[in-house]
C-alpha cells in the first residue's frame, strides 16, 4: 500500500515537472524543473528495484548535465525573446509531428499485451544471487551490445555535429596555423638585430 502511494506521488510530480520544463517561460526555471524530474524518476527506479540506475541518474544527469545546462543558461547572454519570434512559423509542422506521436502512442496502447511471464518477473526484477548492477551489465553487454555501441556512435556523431554547427570564425581573431608553424625556416623564426648601447629596438 505504501509503495503504491509513493509510486503515484512520484509519478505525478514527474509528469507535472516535465510539463513545466516545456511550458516555463524562464529557462532557469525550466532547468530547475528538469532537475526535479530527474530526482522523481530516480525515486521511481528505486521503487522498481533498480538502485544502480537511480544513482546513475542523480550522479550523471543531475550532478553533471542539468547543472551544466543551468550554468550555460545563466552565464550566456541569450535573447530568448528573439528565439521565440519564429514560434508561430514552426507551429503547423510541430502540431503535425505531435499528432503523429500521439497516434503512435494510441496505437501502441491499443495493441499492448502483457506477457504472463512478465507478472512473475515484476516482483523480482533481478535474478536470484545477482546484484542489480551485474544483471544490468550482463543485459547491456551481452544481449544488446550492438545496440549499445550504435547508441554511442550516434551520440558521438551528434557531439561532432554540435561542435561543427556552433564553431564560429570571427573576423579579427588570431588563430593558430599549425601547418605554417611547422613549415617555417630558422630564418623566419629568429631575427637577429644588433642593438647599439643606449638605443632601443
Amino acid at each position: 500500500m505504501l509503495a503504491a502511494i509513493a509510486f503515484y506521488v512520484f509519478s505525478t510530480v514527474t509528469v507535472l515537472s516535465a510539463v513545466m520544463v516545456v511550458s516555463a517561460r524562464n529557462p532557469v526555471h525550466s532547468v530547475l524543473f528538469l532537475i526535479l524530474t530527474f530526482f522523481n524518476s530516480a525515486a521511481l527506479f528505486v521503487l522498481l528495484g533498480a538502485e544502480f540506475l537511480a544513482m546513475m541518474l542523480i550522479v550523471v544527469y543531475v550532478g553533471a548535465v542539468a547543472v551544466l545546462f543551468l550554468f550555460v543558461v545563466m552565464m550566456l547572454d541569450i535573447d530568448f525573446a528573439q528565439l521565440r519570434r519564429g514560434f508561430l512559423a514552426y507551429l503547423p509542422i510541430g502540431a503535425l509531428i505531435g499528432l503523429l506521436l500521439f497516434g503512435e502512442l494510441v496505437f501502441i496502447s491499443w495493441y499492448w499485451t502483457v506477457s504472463p511471464d512478465a507478472v512473475g518477473h515484476a516482483g523480482n526484477p533481478t535474478p536470484v544471487g545477482m546484484t542489480n548492477t551485474e544483471a544490468l551489465g550482463r543485459i547491456l553487454y551481452t544481449n544488446y551490445v550492438h545496440v549499445f555501441q550504435m547508441a554511442g556512435m550516434v551520440l558521438l556523431v551528434a557531439m561532432i555535429g554540435a561542435i561543427v554547427l556552433t564553431l564560429r570564425h570571427r573576423v579579427g581573431v588570431r588563430r593558430q596555423n599549425v601547418s605554417a608553424q611547422l613549415a617555417r625556416t630558422p630564418a623566419q623564426a629568429v631575427e637577429l638585430r644588433k642593438v647599439q648601447p643606449g638605443e632601443g629596438l
